[in-house]
C-alpha cells in the first residue's frame, strides 16, 4: 500500500497490512514490533542443553530465533522485502517441521517423508485457491490472510491423531499445540475486524502465541526422538 507520491516502488514499496500501523513511521507498530521478542525468548530457551544433544532440534530453535528478527523487521521497516523475511523463515518452519514429524512422530522412513511433504506442500499451495474457488468469492481478504495457514493446523491434527495410533504420547501433545495454533491464529484473523475498537489490534497476540506454538513444537520433536514403536493393538 502506498502511503503517498513519490514513494519507492518494487522491494522498497511500503506496505499496511496490520491494523496498529496508521503512517510509515518506523515504530508504527510498537506492540507488533516488540511482541516478537517471544520467538528470541523462545529460541534462547530452546538452546539451553537438555539431557541429550539434539541438533535438528537445535536447528529449528535458531529458526524459531529467525522468525522473530524477520517479523520484526517487518513490523518496524514494512516493505515488501522486509515481508519476505517474515513469511519465508514460517514457511520454512512448517514444511521442514513436516517433515521432521512424519519420521519422528511416525516412524516414516527419508524417502516416504520427502515425498509427503511436496505433497503437503502442494496441497498447501492449492488450499487458499481451491476454497476461494468452492466459495465464488476471494477468501483471503475475507481471513485476513490466515487461510493460508490452515493447512499447518490440520496437519497438527492429523499428525498428532496418527501418533496417538502409533503410541506416541506426544500426538496428544501435537492436537493440544494444534488447538493453541487455532486460538492463535483468531487473533491474527480478528485484527482488522476489531480495529474500529482495538485500535491497536490483535496482531501482537498471534505473535506471543505463536512463540508458544513454536517452542512447544520443538519440545515435542525433543522428547520424540526414538524411532516410532509401530501402530498400537
Amino acid at each position: 500500500m502506498n502511503w503517498g507520491p513519490g514513494m519507492a516502488a518494487g522491494w522498497w514499496e511500503p506496505v499496511r497490512d496490520y491494523c496498529e500501523r496508521t503512517g510509515p513511521e518506523l515504530l508504527a507498530e510498537p506492540l507488533n514490533a516488540v511482541s516478537n521478542a517471544a520467538f528470541v525468548v523462545a529460541a534462547v530457551l530452546l538452546l539451553r542443553r537438555g539431557r541429550a544433544p539434539d541438533p535438528v532440534a537445535d536447528g529449528f530453535a535458531v529458526l524459531v530465533g529467525v522468525i522473530g528478527i524477520g517479523s520484526a523487521l517487518f513490523h518496524t521497516l514494512a516493505v515488501q522485502w522486509a515481508m519476505l523475511a517474515d513469511v519465508i523463515p514460517i514457511a520454512l518452519f512448517i514444511h521442514a517441521y513436516f517433515f521432521l514429524a512424519l519420521g519422528r512422530f511416525l516412524g516414516v522412513s527419508v524417502p516416504a517423508a520427502l515425498a509427503g511433504t511436496l505433497a503437503f506442500a502442494l496441497a498447501a499451495a492449492l488450499f487458499e485457491p481451491a476454497s476461494s474457488w468452492l466459495a465464488g468469492r476471494p477468501l483471503g481478504p475475507l481471513g485476513n490472510g490466515s487461510i493460508a495457514y490452515t493447512p499447518a493446523i490440520l496437519a497438527l491434527f492429523g499428525v498428532g491423531i496418527a501418533s496417538l495410533r502409533f503410541g506416541r504420547r506426544e500426538g496428544a501433545a501435537l492436537i493440544g499445540i494444534g488447538g493453541l495454533f487455532m486460538v492463535s491464529l483468531t487473533a491474527r484473523t480478528l485484527d482488522a475486524a476489531l480495529c474500529p475498537v482495538v485500535p491497536f489490534g490483535t496482531h501482537w497476540l498471534w505473535h506471543l502465541l505463536n512463540a508458544g506454538v513454536l517452542y512447544a513444537l520443538v519440545r515435542a520433536a525433543r522428547r520424540a526422538r526414538e524411532p516410532a514403536p509401530g501402530p498400537a493393538a
